[in-house]
């Protein structure tokens, strides 16, 4: 997905939300806004959102010398997510399509997001998602191209959303290779947070090679790509790896929540709306 003017605003509340929780001292909070007021007009207008973001908090970090400033946060989210799991794990059990509840709690777990929308109630979000009509449902296409797959390539999105993306995992019927950042940006999931949901007992887990929020192939190791190149399903899950990956022409089944107008509006829904989506371009 290009990027839009509209998410230039969205790169400045980001930074200064981050930076406030670095430090208190405004003037170096003016400071790192004033950098980054300096970088974004020099960027290219081809860049993608997570190209971008990798950029932003690239230069929050090398200025205030803190690396993962949501460390912290993303325990919590891992916390609160595992206390819902066995209410979840129920529901999905008791399903009579215990593969589309699956869905629908992974895509639950979607809400999980500082970047695009830190205000967010767990719980009662998730609770919404699990009743709410899908903007676009291709249930029957993801269901076939399971069917044919030999592995599944999951790409990851946030930590805590990952304990949702655990029982999703466990539902499918084919091995799984559960992809995470290299290094921590934002509050995307990284290797520490995938094993805190305990993501390795069910998939193996390995990294993309960088730390853009979103998968931006020209940014990823040649160990991932060949990975990717040979993987015959792809789940992506989240806005990031939306932006990152919406113009390949690989076959991509996009689950997320539009938790975001710009993205809304790109893919043709609705502010809030729900998605299982596949894109080909060929």
């Amino acid at each position: 997905m290009k990027t839009y003017l509209d998410c230039y605003p969205c790169f400045f509340s980001q930074t200064l939300k981050t930076s406030r929780m670095i430090t208190s001292d405004e003037r170096k909070v003016r400071e790192i806004l004033t950098e980054i007021s300096l970088f974004l007009p020099n960027i290219s207008f081809d860049a993608t959102p997570p190209e971008i973001g990798r950029e932003v908090y690239r230069i929050i970090a090398e200025m205030t010398g803190v690396n993962d400033p949501y460390k912290e946060i993303k325990e919590k989210c891992t916390r609160q997510a595992l206390s819902l799991y066995p209410e979840l794990k129920k529901r999905v059990h008791s399903s009579k399509d215990r593969l589309m509840s699956a869905v629908r709690v992974a895509i639950a777990g979607n809400v999980i997001d500082f970047g695009a929308n830190a205000d967010f109630d767990l719980k009662s979000d998730v609770k919404t998602i699990l009743s709410q009509d899908f903007a676009i449902n291709h249930y029957r296409e993801f269901c076939e191209a399971i069917d044919k797959a030999k592995k599944i390539l999951y790409l990851a999105d946030n930590a805590g959303e990952t304990v949702f993306d655990r029982l999703l995992i466990e539902e499918l019927p084919k091995p799984v290779i559960y992809v995470v950042r290299e290094k921590p940006v934002i509050n995307d999931a990284v290797r520490e947070d995938a094993i805190a949901a305990r993501i390795d007992e069910k998939a193996e887990i390995m990294s993309s090679g960088t730390d853009a929020p979103g998968t931006i192939l020209n940014l990823c190791s040649e160990e991932f790509l060949k990975v990717y190149r040979s993987s015959d399903l792809v789940i992506s899950k989240g806005q990031g790896n939306y932006e990152g990956l919406s113009e390949e022409d690989k076959p991509i089944f996009f689950l997320l929540k539009a938790k975001c107008q710009v993205i809304a509006r790109d893919i043709g829904v609705e502010y809030g709306d729900i998605i299982l989506m596949k894109t080909d371009k060929n």
